[in-house]
């Protein structure tokens, strides 16, 4: 009875195990934090950790977050991420930031973050936010935002955001991810590096293979 209360007890440990794993997005640090160190010679999943000793400040400090970036681009936005790559102390918090500059009308064009769910504050502008469900469903969730409304976007879902104001805009998003990765629908699907067999895409989009064939020569040409 003894033996089989210990192999139950030994069963729920590892199930429990495995559903934390599960529902984990970034690891758990397992010290107080893990400065960044690139080692080129080297892939691991996130990045080598300096000695905590030789750590400081700056290692989890970044300037100038309040000043507003260029938007002299076509979308007319600039997003301005802070990920383990410009904070080494990011590494293994399972966060980052980013800072959003809209030009009057500028879009941030459909994308996913594949590692992360994203909560965005708007600070100027007024924002028409949204995102959609995955397959079969497909719904779409949208939402006019104004300064201090806060939206969320699950995740790895399609979302974007569109400063439908005819003065600039500003957001601020949390990720959780140290690395929250982006897929930008258009620049990935037809400005892929080959590209996608126009075959392949003429079929999936129902378009014209020519419309396809331009479509990857503007993208390919502009990622």
């Amino acid at each position: 009875m003894m033996k089989m209360g210990v192999h139950t007890l030994a069963t729920i440990a590892i199930l429990a195990l495995a559903s934390l794993l599960t529902y984990a997005s970034d690891p758990s640090q397992l010290q107080d934090f893990c400065v960044a160190i690139n080692d080129p010679a080297l892939f691991v999943n996130g990045k080598f950790c300096r000695d905590p000793m030789l750590a400081t400040a700056n290692d989890f400090f970044f300037p100038g977050l309040n000043i507003p970036r260029s938007t002299a681009n076509s979308l007319g936005s600039n997003v301005t991420l802070l990920d383990v790559t410009k904070i080494a102390g990011l590494n293994t918090l399972g966060i980052s930031l980013a800072r959003i500059d809209f030009a009057p009308y500028g879009l941030n064009p459909p994308h996913t973050h594949p590692r992360a769910t994203e909560i965005l504050v708007v600070v100027e502008g007024i924002i028409y936010v949204g995102f959609v469900s995955s397959f079969p469903a497909n719904r779409l969730f949208t939402k006019l935002l104004y300064p201090g409304d806060v939206f969320v976007f699950p995740q790895g879902l399609i979302h974007f955001q569109f400063n439908v104001a005819n003065t600039t805009g500003v957001t601020f998003s949390g990720l959780g991810s140290q690395n929250p990765g982006l897929i930008v629908i258009a620049n990935n699907v037809f400005g892929s590096n080959p590209p996608i067999s126009p075959d392949v895409l003429t079929k999936a989009f129902k378009l014209d293979k020519n419309v396809i064939e331009f479509l990857q020569k503007e993208f390919y040409t502009t990622t």
